[in-house]
Protein backbone atom coordinates (compact mmCIF):
# COMPACT_ATOMS: atom_id res chain seq x y z
CA UNK A 1 0.00 0.00 0.00
CA UNK A 2 2.81 2.30 0.94
CA UNK A 3 4.74 1.82 -2.29
CA UNK A 4 1.44 2.61 -4.45
CA UNK A 5 0.95 5.91 -2.67
CA UNK A 6 4.74 6.79 -2.98
CA UNK A 7 4.31 5.63 -6.79
CA UNK A 8 1.24 8.29 -7.13
CA UNK A 9 3.09 11.12 -5.47
CA UNK A 10 6.16 10.35 -7.66
CA UNK A 11 3.90 10.29 -10.89
CA UNK A 12 1.57 12.65 -9.78
CA UNK A 13 -1.60 12.94 -12.31
CA UNK A 14 -1.83 10.64 -15.28
CA UNK A 15 -5.37 11.72 -16.65
CA UNK A 16 -5.76 13.29 -19.83
CA UNK A 17 -6.63 17.29 -19.81
CA UNK A 18 -8.57 16.64 -22.82
CA UNK A 19 -10.92 18.00 -23.77
CA UNK A 20 -9.44 21.47 -21.96
CA UNK A 21 -5.95 20.72 -23.96
CA UNK A 22 -5.34 18.86 -26.65
CA UNK A 23 -4.21 15.25 -26.49
CA UNK A 24 -0.75 15.06 -28.06
CA UNK A 25 -1.38 12.69 -31.08
CA UNK A 26 1.54 9.43 -31.91
CA UNK A 27 3.42 10.52 -34.23
CA UNK A 28 2.12 8.63 -37.78
CA UNK A 29 -1.30 8.31 -36.34
CA UNK A 30 -3.59 7.44 -38.81
CA UNK A 31 -6.79 9.92 -37.43
CA UNK A 32 -7.96 10.54 -40.83
CA UNK A 33 -7.93 10.79 -44.64
CA UNK A 34 -7.56 14.24 -45.95
CA UNK A 35 -8.15 15.42 -50.08
CA UNK A 36 -5.02 17.72 -50.83
CA UNK A 37 -6.42 18.51 -53.90
CA UNK A 38 -10.41 18.90 -54.84
CA UNK A 39 -10.29 17.35 -58.66
CA UNK A 40 -8.29 14.17 -59.67
CA UNK A 41 -9.26 11.87 -62.02
CA UNK A 42 -12.15 8.89 -62.28
CA UNK A 43 -9.85 6.25 -61.56
CA UNK A 44 -9.29 7.40 -57.76
CA UNK A 45 -12.93 6.24 -56.99
CA UNK A 46 -11.83 2.91 -57.33
CA UNK A 47 -9.24 3.15 -54.97
CA UNK A 48 -11.33 2.39 -51.90
CA UNK A 49 -12.34 -0.94 -51.23
CA UNK A 50 -15.96 0.69 -49.12
CA UNK A 51 -16.77 3.17 -51.88
CA UNK A 52 -15.93 6.04 -49.50
CA UNK A 53 -14.32 8.26 -52.62
CA UNK A 54 -16.43 9.32 -55.39
CA UNK A 55 -15.77 11.55 -58.30
CA UNK A 56 -17.96 13.93 -59.80
CA UNK A 57 -18.26 14.34 -63.72
CA UNK A 58 -16.52 17.96 -62.94
CA UNK A 59 -13.50 16.04 -61.56
CA UNK A 60 -14.24 16.73 -57.99
CA UNK A 61 -13.41 14.58 -55.32
CA UNK A 62 -15.55 13.69 -52.51
CA UNK A 63 -14.63 11.42 -49.51
CA UNK A 64 -17.42 10.43 -47.07
CA UNK A 65 -15.32 9.90 -43.83
CA UNK A 66 -18.17 7.80 -42.41
CA UNK A 67 -17.50 5.10 -45.18
CA UNK A 68 -13.31 5.15 -44.70
CA UNK A 69 -12.11 2.02 -42.83
CA UNK A 70 -8.27 4.22 -42.38
CA UNK A 71 -7.14 1.29 -44.91
CA UNK A 72 -4.66 3.43 -47.05
CA UNK A 73 -4.79 2.51 -50.20
CA UNK A 74 -5.95 5.86 -51.54
CA UNK A 75 -2.92 7.17 -49.78
CA UNK A 76 -0.39 4.90 -50.96
CA UNK A 77 -1.89 4.83 -54.84
CA UNK A 78 -2.12 8.61 -54.69
CA UNK A 79 -0.40 9.98 -51.86
CA UNK A 80 0.10 13.44 -53.70
CA UNK A 81 -4.19 14.00 -53.80
CA UNK A 82 -4.66 11.72 -50.11
CA UNK A 83 -2.98 12.06 -47.34
CA UNK A 84 -3.25 11.07 -43.28
CA UNK A 85 -4.15 13.53 -40.77
CA UNK A 86 -2.76 13.35 -37.61
CA UNK A 87 -6.10 14.35 -35.45
CA UNK A 88 -7.66 12.17 -32.97
CA UNK A 89 -10.73 14.18 -33.51
CA UNK A 90 -12.90 13.07 -35.87
CA UNK A 91 -15.94 13.39 -34.90
CA UNK A 92 -18.93 15.06 -36.96
CA UNK A 93 -22.50 16.12 -36.57
CA UNK A 94 -25.23 15.34 -38.77
CA UNK A 95 -26.57 18.23 -41.22
CA UNK A 96 -29.74 19.37 -39.62
CA UNK A 97 -29.01 17.56 -36.48
CA UNK A 98 -31.49 18.71 -33.69
CA UNK A 99 -30.35 20.85 -30.68
CA UNK A 100 -27.31 19.38 -28.83
CA UNK A 101 -28.20 17.97 -24.94
CA UNK A 102 -26.29 21.17 -23.77
CA UNK A 103 -28.77 23.04 -21.81
CA UNK A 104 -29.70 19.37 -19.96
CA UNK A 105 -26.13 18.77 -19.45
CA UNK A 106 -25.81 21.63 -17.93
CA UNK A 107 -28.86 21.64 -15.80
CA UNK A 108 -27.83 18.41 -14.26
CA UNK A 109 -24.21 19.24 -13.82
CA UNK A 110 -22.77 17.90 -17.18
CA UNK A 111 -24.31 14.32 -15.41
CA UNK A 112 -24.98 12.64 -19.19
CA UNK A 113 -25.66 8.90 -19.32
CA UNK A 114 -25.08 6.61 -21.99
CA UNK A 115 -26.56 3.48 -22.90
CA UNK A 116 -24.24 1.16 -25.07
CA UNK A 117 -25.80 -1.08 -27.40
CA UNK A 118 -23.67 -3.34 -29.93
CA UNK A 119 -26.07 -4.01 -32.87
CA UNK A 120 -23.07 -6.48 -35.13
CA UNK A 121 -20.12 -5.15 -34.08
CA UNK A 122 -16.42 -7.46 -34.42
CA UNK A 123 -15.56 -6.59 -31.01
CA UNK A 124 -13.09 -3.81 -31.58
CA UNK A 125 -15.19 -0.65 -30.89
CA UNK A 126 -15.64 -2.60 -27.76
CA UNK A 127 -12.36 -2.63 -26.50
CA UNK A 128 -11.74 1.27 -27.53
CA UNK A 129 -15.35 2.28 -25.32
CA UNK A 130 -14.44 0.06 -22.45
CA UNK A 131 -10.95 2.08 -22.03
CA UNK A 132 -12.84 5.38 -21.43
CA UNK A 133 -13.68 4.47 -17.89
CA UNK A 134 -10.12 3.57 -17.22
CA UNK A 135 -7.82 6.05 -15.07
CA UNK A 136 -5.95 8.05 -17.74
CA UNK A 137 -9.06 8.43 -20.08
CA UNK A 138 -11.54 8.38 -16.84
CA UNK A 139 -15.40 10.15 -18.94
CA UNK A 140 -16.56 10.53 -15.41
CA UNK A 141 -14.83 13.29 -14.71
CA UNK A 142 -16.68 14.66 -17.44
CA UNK A 143 -19.99 14.06 -16.25
CA UNK A 144 -20.40 11.18 -18.56
CA UNK A 145 -21.68 7.79 -17.22
CA UNK A 146 -22.58 4.50 -18.75
CA UNK A 147 -26.10 2.98 -18.24
CA UNK A 148 -27.08 -0.11 -18.69
CA UNK A 149 -31.51 1.38 -18.98
CA UNK A 150 -32.52 3.52 -22.10
CA UNK A 151 -34.61 5.50 -19.86
CA UNK A 152 -31.72 6.69 -17.61
CA UNK A 153 -30.10 7.82 -20.76
CA UNK A 154 -29.47 10.83 -22.74
CA UNK A 155 -27.19 9.41 -25.50
CA UNK A 156 -27.29 6.21 -27.71
CA UNK A 157 -24.05 4.58 -28.63
CA UNK A 158 -24.51 2.11 -31.16
CA UNK A 159 -21.44 -0.08 -32.93
CA UNK A 160 -21.47 -2.68 -36.07
CA UNK A 161 -23.59 -2.37 -39.02
CA UNK A 162 -27.33 -2.93 -37.62
CA UNK A 163 -27.86 -7.00 -38.34
CA UNK A 164 -31.30 -7.93 -38.82
CA UNK A 165 -32.07 -9.55 -35.82
CA UNK A 166 -31.10 -5.98 -34.16
CA UNK A 167 -33.23 -3.44 -35.65
CA UNK A 168 -35.99 -3.79 -33.17
CA UNK A 169 -33.99 -4.44 -29.84
CA UNK A 170 -32.52 -0.93 -31.27
CA UNK A 171 -35.58 0.80 -32.04
CA UNK A 172 -37.25 0.09 -28.40
CA UNK A 173 -34.15 1.10 -26.69
CA UNK A 174 -34.21 4.60 -28.41
CA UNK A 175 -37.86 4.77 -28.44
CA UNK A 176 -37.31 4.26 -24.41
CA UNK A 177 -35.17 7.20 -24.08
CA UNK A 178 -36.15 10.37 -22.75
CA UNK A 179 -36.04 13.57 -24.47
CA UNK A 180 -34.01 15.65 -25.42
CA UNK A 181 -31.72 12.49 -26.68
CA UNK A 182 -29.06 11.72 -29.21
CA UNK A 183 -27.19 9.02 -31.11
CA UNK A 184 -23.87 8.35 -31.63
CA UNK A 185 -22.59 6.15 -33.74
CA UNK A 186 -19.21 4.90 -33.24
CA UNK A 187 -16.82 2.83 -35.61
CA UNK A 188 -17.38 3.11 -39.85
CA UNK A 189 -19.80 0.01 -39.86
CA UNK A 190 -22.44 2.08 -37.14
CA UNK A 191 -21.60 5.24 -39.27
CA UNK A 192 -21.87 3.43 -43.01
CA UNK A 193 -22.01 -0.81 -43.06
CA UNK A 194 -18.59 -0.37 -44.26
CA UNK A 195 -17.88 -3.14 -46.11
CA UNK A 196 -21.11 -5.16 -45.03
CA UNK A 197 -22.42 -2.45 -47.13
CA UNK A 198 -21.47 -3.87 -50.07
CA UNK A 199 -24.53 -6.60 -50.98
CA UNK A 200 -24.90 -8.44 -47.44
CA UNK A 201 -28.21 -9.26 -46.76
CA UNK A 202 -28.32 -9.55 -43.00
CA UNK A 203 -26.93 -6.15 -42.86
CA UNK A 204 -27.90 -2.84 -43.30
CA UNK A 205 -25.89 0.69 -44.73
CA UNK A 206 -25.39 1.65 -40.86
CA UNK A 207 -27.83 2.96 -37.70
CA UNK A 208 -29.04 5.33 -39.86
CA UNK A 209 -30.72 3.51 -41.94
CA UNK A 210 -33.33 2.33 -38.24
CA UNK A 211 -32.36 5.95 -36.34
CA UNK A 212 -31.60 9.44 -36.92
CA UNK A 213 -27.84 9.81 -36.32
CA UNK A 214 -26.68 12.67 -34.47
CA UNK A 215 -22.89 12.27 -34.22
CA UNK A 216 -20.92 9.96 -36.10
CA UNK A 217 -17.47 8.90 -35.51
CA UNK A 218 -15.57 7.36 -38.14
CA UNK A 219 -12.52 4.68 -37.70
CA UNK A 220 -12.30 1.04 -37.89
CA UNK A 221 -11.74 1.23 -34.92
CA UNK A 222 -11.63 4.79 -33.43
CA UNK A 223 -9.44 5.39 -30.86
CA UNK A 224 -10.80 6.50 -27.07
CA UNK A 225 -10.25 10.14 -27.49
CA UNK A 226 -12.33 10.25 -31.30
CA UNK A 227 -15.27 8.67 -29.26
CA UNK A 228 -15.11 10.80 -26.38
CA UNK A 229 -14.96 13.74 -28.81
CA UNK A 230 -18.24 12.11 -30.16
CA UNK A 231 -19.73 11.85 -27.17
CA UNK A 232 -18.72 15.60 -25.77
CA UNK A 233 -19.93 16.85 -28.94
CA UNK A 234 -23.37 15.13 -29.24
CA UNK A 235 -23.77 16.13 -25.41
CA UNK A 236 -23.08 19.70 -26.57
CA UNK A 237 -19.64 19.87 -24.18
CA UNK A 238 -17.56 20.80 -26.97
CA UNK A 239 -18.65 22.60 -30.21
CA UNK A 240 -15.64 21.56 -32.58
CA UNK A 241 -16.07 19.00 -35.24
CA UNK A 242 -13.67 17.57 -37.50
CA UNK A 243 -13.17 19.87 -40.71
CA UNK A 244 -15.17 17.99 -43.93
Amino acid sequence: MVWWILRGLRKGVVTTRYPKRPEAVTAGFRGRIAVRQGHGLPSYGELCPTGAISVAADGRIELDHRRCVLCGACVAAAPEVFSFEETYETAVRRDGAPPSLADQARALKRSVHIRHVDAGSDGAEEWEIAALTNPYYDMQRLGLFFTLAPRHADILLVTGAVTASMVEPLRRAYDAMPFPKAVVAVGTDACSGGFAARGHEAELRGVDAVLPVDVYVPGSPPPPIGILHGLLLAAGIVTREAAA
